[in-house]
């Protein structure tokens, strides 16, 4: 008589390696998405306050290189040029997922591809849905696909929820996904008439940027007067310069030869991420996210069918896309859930994936060209993601005392060691472990 094969565990213990690494990408972002948070709440207030004439004047201020196609405003400089910045530490963290993380295989990589791909496709056809029975236009389906792992992280640090290392683990994988499938979006969907010569020369940039990685040069002077020049061309080209930024990241080594103590792309992410979530993504918020919230622009939230398409796919697309996708992937793949869980918790999860802030603001920006519109929807964003933000403290904060019992145990070192005592004991081996 044969063995079954044992199921597999959800959300539990995730093996030491890729703890740390989660774990100090995790930190940057929860800090940086406070910075974040103060970004938006100063862009609301100065854009709705007797100087909103100054907030304007510095966001639509000019300055580059005219003579090379760069002369941009403020705001397009932080929406182009910044969140390329973003964008490779994407591209990054992306590869080291493919490589060494969660999306290494197709077994551990089934469960969070699914949630992802489902959080965007169901987003994604409630807007059309609800723009199309309002004779709306279809141009914003995709601004409800993406989930900002900053903000969300940031509201867990402002409601202290404990939430188990597994489950944050699964929320940045989830983001990751997210940010792949957004610029695949605005590469495919918001490109412009393209410049093939600009992209060409792009696409040579790129391949010597590889060429110099696969022969183990080093050295910054290669590398950042090399990535600018692919950047710039990139945004002549007409694709999205932000492309430019995650290719980069995708080509970037992350793992080590012998005798490293980092690989290319852990170094660059070390030395970029906290400027990345510092400084490059709420400089965005800052000049993005200063909408009017008066009693009319609220209005036009909730009674002109693109903003509501865009506050619907966000705060009920996105739950329930990825709560569906997350069960159905543990359904048909035969995985259990922690024990110490419940499908409540991923709900809960659910519900904070529905924050869609940085790249939501990006797509709505390209999908709208007109301000007044673009205006509109960037209000439903920031409604949408603060009605998501709101109902996930209140269903997460509700099992925080389980959380924070299973964090404590997930994190006691009683000897000091540096290593939690979880992973050191025969007993914690398997019950919890999501391999």
């Amino acid at each position: 008589m044969t063995q079954s094969r044992p199921r597999k565990t959800v959300f539990g213990v995730l093996p030491w390696p890729e703890r740390q690494a989660i774990a100090e990408a995790l930190r940057t972002e929860t800090v940086g998405g406070l910075v974040l948070l103060a970004a938006a709440v100063v862009a609301l207030v100065w854009a709705n306050s007797p100087w909103s004439g100054a907030y304007e004047a510095v966001r639509d201020f000019h300055f580059g290189i005219p003579a090379l196609g760069l002369d941009l405003s403020v705001g397009h400089w932080t929406a182009d040029g910044l969140l390329a910045v973003f964008f490779l530490v994407a591209g990054i963290e992306l590869k080291r997922e493919l490589v060494v993380g969660e999306l290494r295989t197709p077994a551990t990589a089934a469960l969070p591809v699914v949630a992802a791909l489902c959080g965007m496709a169901v987003p994604a056809a409630l807007y059309v849905l609800t723009a199309r029975a309002g004779g709306g236009s279809l141009e914003g389906w995709a601004v409800p696909m993406a989930t900002d792992i900053a903000f969300a992280l940031a509201v867990l640090a402002v409601i202290s929820t404990h939430l188990p290392s597994a489950l944050r683990a699964f929320l940045l994988t989830l983001a990751v996904v997210d940010d792949l499938g957004a610029i695949l979006i605005i590469a495919v969907f918001f490109t412009s008439d393209l410049n093939f010569w600009a992209l060409g020369g792009a696409f040579a940039g790129l391949a010597l940027f590889y060429v110099l990685q696969r022969y183990r040069i080093r050295g910054w002077w290669w590398y950042v007067p090399l990535g600018i020049a692919i950047w710039a061309l990139m945004y002549s080209s007409g694709v999205h310069a932000t492309v430019a930024g995650v290719a980069m990241g995708l080509i970037l080594r992350t793992t080590r030869d012998k005798g490293e103590d980092a690989s290319p792309g852990g170094r660059v992410s070390h030395l970029v991420h906290p400027f990345s979530a510092g400084v490059a993504v709420p400089l965005f918020a800052l000049f993005a996210a200063g909408v009017s919230v008066s009693g009319d622009a609220l209005r036009h939230v909730f009674t002109d069918p693109e903003p509501l398409a865009v506050l619907i796919g966000l705060v009920v697309g996105k739950i329930l896309g990825i709560f569906l996708g997350t069960y159905l992937a543990a359904r048909f793949t035969r995985a259990e859930l922690n024990p110490d869980l419940a499908w409540a918790d991923v709900f809960g999860l659910a519900t904070l994936a529905g924050i869609g802030f940085t790249v939501a603001l990006l797509i709505g920006e390209l999908a709208f060209p007109d301000p007044a519109q673009a205006e509109h929807v960037k209000a439903a964003v920031l409604i949408g993601s603060l009605t998501a933000a709101t109902l996930a403290a209140l269903l997460l904060r509700r099992r925080n005392r389980l959380y924070k019992q299973l964090y404590e145990a997930e994190n006691r070192d009683e000897d000091g060691d540096g290593i939690p005592d979880c992973y050191q004991t025969e007993s914690s081996a398997l019950p919890g472990s999501s391999r």
